[in-house]
Order: C-alpha cells, then structure tokens, then sequence
C-alpha cells in the first residue's frame, strides 16, 4: 500500500494552477494517493488572467491571448476539454501598425520580430528610411559573431550590430521589448529570442536565414490542410476560462484564498507551510509558484543562497486601460489588431490594441473595445501617475494617433504591480544557480514567470514541469 503523500502549491495563478491540476494528473497516472493543498494570497484565482463583462463589452484586465507556437497551453486545453471554446484572430485583420512621427505606418508584410522575409515589401515601406532600409540590407554581407557557447548579448547591441539604428528603434523595441515590457539595452537576447543567435550561428545572415525558415513553413501550412489555430487564440468568453476550467478539476477544497504564507520551514524529512496568521500546514513536497520576489521571502530563513538570486530577479510593474467608443467616434479604418509604439515617440503608452477587432465578440455591434498597455521597465513614471492624469495622457494620445473624438463610454485600468520579470544579459546564468541551490532542497520545487518565459504557455510548462518533478521525486521515494 502506498501511503497518501501531501502536496502543497503556493500561489493561484496560471501557473500554480497548472502545477495543482499537473500533480492530480500523474498522480492518478502513476496510481499515488495525493493530498493536495493550492494557497492563493489574493481573493481570487488566476493573476494577472482577469475577465469580466460590463455593458455588452467582454475586458480582460490582463493577457487577452496565448500564441499557439508554443504547445503547451494549447496541449494543456485540449486535455482538460475546453479547445472547443478557442477562437482566432480576425485573419482579415491581422495588420500591425507601428507609431513614427505622430502617425501610424504598417508594418511591412512578411516582417517577423526583427528582420524582413519578403523583399518588395521591404522596400516600399514607408517605416524606414532610404539609409535604414540599405543598413538593414547589410546584414546579407556581415559576417557572423564567434562566440563562446554560452556568451549572452543584449537585444539592442544584437540588432544595431546585424540591422543597425532603425531596425532597433522602430520595430526591435517596440515589438520585443514590449512582450518583456524590457529596456532592450538590457534584455538578454539568449534567454528571450534565441532563435536569432542560432540563425547567425547557422546561416551568418540573419535575413537569409529567416527567408529560408518562412519557406519550410510555407510548404509545411500547405501540407497541414487541417490547421485550426491561428498563432494567437483566445477564449470565447475570456481568458478566464482557463483559469475556472484548472480550478474546476483540482479536488473539491483543494484550493483556497485569502491564504497569505509568510514563511517556508523544514521540521525532519517534511515540510511545514507556514501562513501569515501562524497556523502551519505539513507537505511532503511544495511547489511555489510566486513571484520570485515572494519566494525569496519565503525562503530567507531556511536558503539565504537561494533566497538571495531569487530576490536579485527585477520585476516591472505595468497597467492596461480599456475603453469603449462608439465606431462613429474614431476616424481610423481600424484595419489591423493594433499598433505598436516606440519608446523614441515618447507617448504614453507601449501598445494599443483593437481588441474588437482583434477577437470576435468583444463589442456590441457599432461599438469598439481599445486596450493600450502601460509602463513597464522603459516607462514607470508613467504607471506612477494617479488615475485620472493617466487618463488624460492616453487619451490624449489616442486622439493625436488614430483620430478619436469626444469621450468613451467608460475607462478601466488595471494596474498589475510588481508583475513582469525582467531578463537581463547574464539572467540564465542566473537561473542555472537558482537550480543547482534547488536541488539541495528535497521536493521543493518552483514555477513561474521568472524563470523560464513570461507568457501563458510558459507558465503552464513550467507549472507542469515542477509538477511532473515533484510527483516523480514522491514515487521513487514510494519504491524506496
């Protein structure tokens, strides 16, 4: 007889939820008895998942999507039964515009991230300058960086070097540095994009080595008649959807909140939970799947090593507004998910999204839903502003770039503090000490944003692999 193991999770959010519902799988998999226990500080599942409906309008106050090019939510929906609901970017929409001089221009067709696939048009877009365009062209001439193996580099010294000024300023900033809500002078390239040090590695060029990548995936998509995702799916009625499906399959009681921990102890060969008002929970194993900040302090008391690389992590504190406008209200086409914004424009806000355009059902008809994004590590004063002054910026903004007249139906922001981990040059080097102090620390395990990726299939990844971890380390000691 196996005897009934207790496992406890800390934090409710994707990941930490991903990690719970994880455990319960393998455990009924490998035949364990599993007590499991999930602590969320916070009134509510989910994180920085929030949706909610208000006036015929659905808002997510967080992310409003996951990309489909990395497996794992999408695996992990399909396994829980709820990839029925997914839906797709509009495909007659999927136009991206980037903000220069005041004004929005395209970005150019079959550009990807940080360089162009498709030459005409390159050529004939109006983004960049004459000079730009012919400095992005040398890339085809550069010859390749000798590195050592693990030799990191900044996003912004990557691309001055292969494409030059422009291609950092008005697409590799705004565009990279906005999913990372990162200073791109610091963000590391090798544990964000490694991709692009790999195409150097293997085809010197980093155009041509993009090229003949979009051309594999040109004869694979012919192949593949049955696609049925685009690269960015969301929920028919919100991203919370994966929030209330996980917390529905974990064992009733499972998961509670208002349930701060304020410190993590070892008593003999188990371990001992211990939450703000005093009382202790036993495990036998505990995963934390918090910021890497509030693991830190979990921790000082029993791994100051650990707990100090953990706390070494930078966090950036970012906000979305949502505002409703009748179509009437906006002199622009609204012919694409939205626009990106360099940090060289000095507006007040990262991005701009469409958000009824960009996923059916957002809107009541003759209506738009615009979400724009805020602050970050480039602009934390602007987060710093109090709400109505943050109102007036944007708005302001919004007039100035795609023509909106008179006042929105209504304002929210959601301000998410402390939320966006920061990866700079040397951050995996970093990682790579957190995990061998780990492994000095019997059944611990931890998951998050901070570690490994900051979106929604990175979470559940690493949620399911220290999941997978703990359940494998509870069953050889079983076999013991």
């Amino acid at each position: 007889m196996r005897s009934q193991k207790r496992v406890v999770v800390v934090g409710g959010g994707v990941a930490g939820l991903a990690a719970a519902h994880r455990v319960v799988e393998r455990a009924h998999e490998a035949g364990l008895s599993i007590d499991l226990l999930l602590l969320e500080a916070r009134e509510r599942l989910g994180g920085n998942i929030l949706t909610h409906r208000r006036d015929g309008f659905l808002i997510e106050g967080g992310p409003d999507s996951f990309i489909t090019q990395k497996p794992w939510a999408l695996a992990l929906c399909k396994r829980i039964g709820i990839d029925d609901q997914l839906i797709p970017t509009d495909p007659n929409h999927r136009r991206v515009y980037v903000v220069r001089g005041g004004r929005l221009f395209p970005m150019p067709e079959g550009f990807l991230l940080l360089a162009p696939t498709r030459f005409w048009p390159f050529v004939f877009s109006r983004l960049f300058s004459w000079p730009g365009k012919l400095r992005m062209g040398m890339d085809l001439l550069l010859p390749a960086r000798k590195r050592r193996p693990d030799e990191d580099e900044s996003l912004a010294d990557f691309v001055r070097r292969r494409l030059g000024r422009e291609a950092l300023e008005r697409i590799a900033q705004p565009l990279v540095g906005g999913i990372y809500t990162a200073d791109a002078e610091r963000l590391s390239l090798r544990a964000t994009m490694p991709r692009f040090l790999e195409l150097e590695d293997h085809h010197r060029s980093i155009i041509l080595g993009m090229y003949k990548g979009r051309k594999t995936m040109a004869r694979q998509s012919r192949t593949d008649s049955g696609a049925r995702y685009s690269m960015f799916v969301s929920f028919a009625e919100g991203m919370s959807t994966l929030v209330d499906a996980l917390a529905s399959r974990l064992p009733a009681g499972a998961a509670r909140t208002h349930s701060s921990v304020s410190r993590i102890e070892r008593d003999a060969d188990r371990w001992r939970v211990v939450g703000a008002t005093g009382s202790a929970e036993p495990a036998d194993a505990v995963i934390l799947a918090c910021p890497a900040h509030a693991s830190a302090e979990l921790l000082s008391g029993l791994a100051p090593r650990l707990s100090s690389e953990l706390a070494a992590i930078d966090y950036a504190s970012s906000a979305t507004m949502s505002m409703a406008f009748r179509r009437d209200q906006i002199r622009h086409p609204l012919d694409g998910f939205g626009f990106v914004v360099p940090a060289a424009e000095q507006r007040s806000m990262i991005a701009g999204t469409f958000a009824s355009v960009k996923f059916a059902g957002r809107a009541p008809a003759g209506f738009v839903l615009m979400r724009t994004f805020l602050g970050g590590a480039v602009q934390p004063h602007i987060y710093a502003l109090d709400g109505d002054a943050l109102r007036k910026r944007v708005l302001d903004d919004l007039r100035a770039l795609i023509g909106i007249e008179g006042t929105p139906q209504f304002v929210e922001i959601h301000h998410w503090p402390q939320s966006m981990p920061q990866y700079p040059v040397g951050h995996l080097g970093r990682v790579a000490r957190i995990n061998e102090l780990l492994s000095e620390q019997p059944s611990l395990a931890l998951a998050g944003n901070a570690f490994g990726g900051v979106g929604i299939p990175d979470c559940v990844h690493s949620g399911e692999t220290a999941a997978n971890w703990i359940v494998d380390q509870l069953q050889s000691r079983d076999d013991r």
